[in-house]
């Protein structure tokens, strides 16, 4: 490790050969499009990385993502290249969509939704009040239930713990709040608390979604929303693909209204800019 006088090492000195390598280990693990214009990205998320492991440069700290064995390194690196910012009710059309839609069902069977790119848990929780309400309001069954998963080990171990900044609930109503959140005291001020009966309602687990899965679904409804955007073309079409595999008929699919629109094969009809509504169903 570097001394605590140690400047570290120039980590603007990355050569093209090694951030080719570097991109293609990311896409073959992951799916994660890196082009030439990202090199400025991977330079400034890689570099303070490298220096606080004592590392010589990039080639070393390549040689860490390439060992199988460094797989905590290669999921911090994954971390560090992708951004999880994200907020409770995040593009609110979508939910105003999927509790209209849901209130339309003539079926109050138990309901099963997918975040299927889940981050810190902001999305799943968000939906699981949503249809607690509905819930309570008796527009829709008991019994329903949430999976969130995503690649990084790192937020789904923060998703569990199910704390935020309040800013993140900026839209979340006083209500909402009231019923589902316990607010932080002390050194807790300004953070909030899931509800143990509204974590309940949902479960968490580790997916790559660039990799054949089985044993997933099937869902009723399901959001796939803003990760695409760190695919190629190919990429985004064979995850699409597989994730509304698991759709039932009739079930409801969100992908992020930035991320442009569903390719031409999948059959799924819009209802909104990034909702979409498998064919079929009751």
């Amino acid at each position: 490790m570097n001394s605590p006088l140690s400047v570290g090492v120039d980590t603007r000195a990355l050569s093209d050969r090694t951030f080719g390598r570097i991109c293609q280990v990311m896409y073959d693990s992951v799916g994660m499009a890196l082009n030439a214009s990202k090199k400025p990205l991977v330079v400034s998320r890689l570099g303070p990385r490298i220096n606080k492991l004592g590392l010589g440069g990039y080639d070393d700290y390549l040689a860490l993502l390439e060992d199988e064995a460094e797989a905590a390194e290669f999921q911090m690196a994954v971390d560090l290249l992708t951004t999880n910012e994200t907020y409770f009710f995040r593009e609110p059309k979508h939910y105003e969509v999927l509790e209209r839609e849901l209130a339309a069902r003539r079926s109050r069977a138990p309901l099963a939704v997918w975040s299927a790119a889940s981050s810190f848990g902001d999305e799943a929780y968000s939906t699981a009040m949503l249809l607690s309400d509905m819930q309570h309001s008796g527009r829709v069954g008991p019994g329903w239930s949430i999976l969130a998963t995503d690649i990084s080990h790192r937020v789904l171990l923060s998703a569990k713990q199910a704390v935020y900044p309040v800013d993140r609930l900026r839209n979340v109503g006083p209500e909402r709040l009231k019923r589902y959140c316990l607010r932080g005291e002390g050194p807790a001020e300004g953070q909030v608390m899931m509800q143990p009966r509204l974590r309940e309602q949902v479960r968490f687990g580790q997916l790559n979604l660039c990799k054949p899965f089985t044993g997933v679904g099937p869902f009723d409804v399901i959001f796939l929303r803003n990760v695409l955007i760190y695919f190629d073309a190919e990429t985004k079409r064979q995850v699409i693909d597989r994730v509304v595999d698991t759709l039932l008929p009739g079930g409801l699919f969100f992908i992020g209204t930035a991320e442009g629109r569903v390719h031409d094969g999948v059959k799924l009809q819009a209802i909104v800019p990034g909702a979409y509504r498998k064919p079929g169903g009751a």
